[in-house]
């Protein structure tokens, strides 16, 4: 669960972190980084679609300034996973709706 989320700081059950994440159904991956910084592209999630969640929430930071292009969600999409894409605190909200009754991972972003 995700207790708090604020600029460049996240708690997941208890736990502070201070870089962008993937939050696995039994695990935190903080050392998430994309290729290209605020540009998401489909290889930047290679890890997280071998997991085969239900849904993908990604979160595009604090202002939402990273960008997601279609090429990428389509390609989510492509390997029957859902996704939501939105400004990192709303993301929060939907992983903690959503994490205990399907198949949920996150990757966050925590700054721009």
């Amino acid at each position: 669960m995700i207790n708090s989320y604020k600029f460049g700081v996240i708690v997941i059950d208890g736990k502070q972190y201070r870089s962008d994440v993937v939050i696995y159904p039994k695990r935190v991956d903080d050392h998430w980084w994309r290729k290209e910084g605020h540009l998401l592209l489909p290889g930047d999630l290679e890890k997280v679609t071998k997991e085969k969640p239900t849904l993908l929430v990604i979160g595009t930071g604090s202002p939402g300034l990273m960008k997601v292009p279609l090429a990428t969600s389509e390609w989510i999409r492509s390997k029957g996973i859902e996704v939501k894409i939105e400004p990192t605190q709303r993301a929060c909200q939907i992983y903690n709706q959503l994490h205990k009754s399907k198949k949920v991972i996150a990757a966050l972003h925590l700054t721009c």
